[in-house]
């Protein structure tokens, strides 16, 4: 273990909070994609995966634009007394601006997957879009939605670009693992790199390990569910 563990508990903190952030949003997103078929729908498409395609360092450009005090978000802050750059909640922006996409894209292809013929059946029965979401669809959906968590949650651990321009490498505030491994090797402390290294290594596998066992456990109690 590294004797410091400040970027661990950042990271830890950082990726957690973003992956609650973006289940939600992601998930809702992409339900709302689903449901319309609109031209603004595919315009809001094209600029929900925009940040999965441009490199980390130009969507944290982007958001210091957003974001900083001539920024329209930024100006809005101001005046509230508030200010997210080089802050902790500026990683978790970077980071959920990042891995959104991810999310994002996996709920869209398990819900256009998804049967209609169930949810038809349950309107059909005067079930309604609450109903038929929460009873048939989430359901039926549940595996992509989880691998699209799975890999959000990866994406926010590893997110570096985006995350050093809008908050900085500031020690026991917005120090996350990648940025503390990226300086550790620059200054030549391999061995700290390293250390940090396979504590990334590590966390991504047993989040990754626990979310699988929690979607096997999931489809085996709704296959029971389905045969009682």
């Amino acid at each position: 273990m590294p004797s410091n563990t400040d970027p661990i508990l950042i990271s830890l903190e950082t990726s957690a909070t973003a992956t609650l952030i973006i289940f939600f949003l992601g998930l809702a997103a992409a339900y709302w994609r689903v449901r319309s078929g609109t031209a603004a729908s595919r315009l809001m498409d094209a600029l929900f995966v925009m940040p999965l395609v441009l490199p980390p360092t130009v969507v944290g450009y982007l958001l210091l634009l957003l974001l900083g005090r001539g920024g329209p978000a930024g100006r809005a802050l101001e005046a509230l007394g508030l200010n997210v750059l080089f802050t902790w909640p500026s990683t978790v922006i970077a980071a959920t601006v990042v891995a959104f996409p991810l999310m994002y894209l996996s709920c869209r292809g398990a819900l256009q997957q998804t049967p209609s013929g169930f949810a038809q059946a349950a309107r059909t029965l005067g079930a309604g879009e609450w109903t038929v979401f929460w009873k048939i669809t989430l359901p039926l959906a549940w595996p992509g939605i989880l691998a699209g968590t799975v890999l959000a949650f990866a994406r926010a651990l590893g997110e570096f670009g985006a995350t050093l321009m809008l908050a900085g490498n500031i020690p026991g505030r917005t120090q996350t693992l990648p940025i503390a491994i990226f300086f550790a090797a620059e200054a030549g402390e391999m061995r700290q790199a390293l250390a940090w290294v396979l504590v990334t290594v590590g966390i991504s596998a047993v989040a990754i390990g626990l979310l699988n066992a929690w979607g096997r456990v999931g489809a085996a109690g709704t296959v029971l569910s389905r045969r009682g």
